[in-house]
C-alpha cells in the first residue's frame, strides 16, 4: 500500500480497468478528470484488482446509472482507505493514507461517498476524522432508490437465496435490514434465513487481513467452509453477500467443501443487475 497505493501490488494506472469492459455508452464521471458527480463511488482496492469482484463493481455501477444516482469516481487517482492497514497493526502508514484521502476528497469538494465494502464503508465512516463526510454503503443506497420507485426490478430471479451478514455491515454497523429488503424485492427469489444470521451471525474469517492467511478451527473446518455447509443444508442455491472479502473466502469455501455444483456465491448487486435487465 506503501508503494502502490493499495495491498493487492497493483500499478496505479490499472486502477480503472474494471471500467474498460462497460458498454460503449455508459461513461463513468471521472473526479480526476475534472468532472462533477453528487456522489463518489468509492470503489476500493479489491473491486479495483480482483478479478472476481471486478463483476461486482461493474454490476453496481450499472444499479446506480439505472437508480438515477448522479456518482462518479477517483479513477488512477484513488487509493487504499487503509482499513486492512490498521487491523494489521501498521498505524502510521494508515494515518498517511487518511491524511492523503481526506485532501483529495476536499480537493473535489466531495461530501457524499457510497462504497460496497464494508471494511471500507466502516473505516471512511467511523475512523476517518469527522468533518462534513457523509459515508453509506451501497446496499443502503439501492433500498432508498427501490422503496422511493427509482429503482425497478422486473425479470425474475427463480432461486432459493440465503445471506450472509458481513461483520462490519452487520455487527459493526447495525446494517441488517437494506440487504434483505433488497433480496426480497427481487421477483422469484424465495429468500431462506441461515439460523445463525444478523447479530448472531457466524465470520467468514475473510476480514482484519485472515484473508490472505490459511486458518482451521479445532477440528480442521475453516468458518467459511462451516457457513457453506449451513447453506447448503438449508437448501439455498445461492449465497448473497455485500462484502467483497466475503465473496471471496465463501466462493473459496465452496471449492474446497466439493459444493461447485451445489450452490454459487453472489453480490447483492450482481442479484439487483440480473433483475433489471
Amino acid at each position: 500500500s506503501y508503494k502502490h497505493g493499495n495491498p493487492w501490488g497493483k500499478p496505479k494506472n490499472k486502477r480503472t480497468e474494471w471500467t474498460k469492459e462497460l458498454p460503449a455508452d455508459f461513461k463513468i464521471k471521472d473526479f480526476s478528470q475534472g468532472d462533477r458527480a453528487d456522489h463518489l463511488y468509492f470503489v476500493g482496492c479489491t473491486a479495483s484488482s480482483d478479478p472476481r469482484i471486478q463483476q461486482v463493481a461493474k454490476a453496481l455501477a450499472f444499479n446506480l446509472r439505472n437508480a438515477e444516482v448522479d456518482f462518479g469516481i477517483l479513477g488512477n487517482e484513488e487509493q487504499c482507505c487503509g482499513n486492512e492497514i490498521r487491523r494489521m497493526g501498521e498505524s502510521g502508514l494508515f494515518e498517511e493514507l487518511v491524511e492523503k484521502n481526506i485532501e483529495r476528497f476536499e480537493n473535489y469538494q466531495i461530501e457524499r461517498i457510497i462504497t460496497s465494502c464494508p471494511h471500507g464503508f466502516n473505516v471512511l465512516k467511523n475512523e476517518y476524522p469527522q468533518g462534513k463526510l457523509e459515508v453509506f454503503h451501497t446496499t443502503q443506497v439501492l433500498a432508498k432508490k427501490v422503496e422511493e420507485g427509482k429503482l425497478l426490478l422486473h425479470r425474475e430471479v427463480k432461486k432459493v437465496v440465503t445471506y450472509h451478514d458481513p461483520c462490519f455491515l452487520g455487527k459493526q454497523n447495525g446494517i441488517f435490514d437494506e440487504p434483505r429488503m433488497l433480496l426480497n424485492a427481487i421477483p422469484g427469489i424465495t429468500f431462506k434465513e441461515l439460523d445463525r444470521s444478523r447479530e448472531r451471525s457466524l465470520c467468514c474469517e475473510g476480514g482484519g487481513g485472515r484473508m490472505w492467511v490459511e486458518s482451521s478451527s479445532e477440528n480442521g473446518e475453516r468458518l467459511a467452509e462451516t457457513r457453506v455447509k449451513d447453506a447448503v443444508g438449508l437448501g439455498a442455491e445461492i449465497i448473497a453477500t455485500a462484502c467483497p472479502f466475503c465473496i471471496l473466502t465463501l466462493e473459496d469455501a465452496v471449492k474446497t467443501s466439493g459444493y461447485e455444483e451445489k450452490i454459487q456465491v453472489m453480490d447483492i448487486a450482481e442479484l439487483l443487475a440480473e433483475a433489471i435487465e
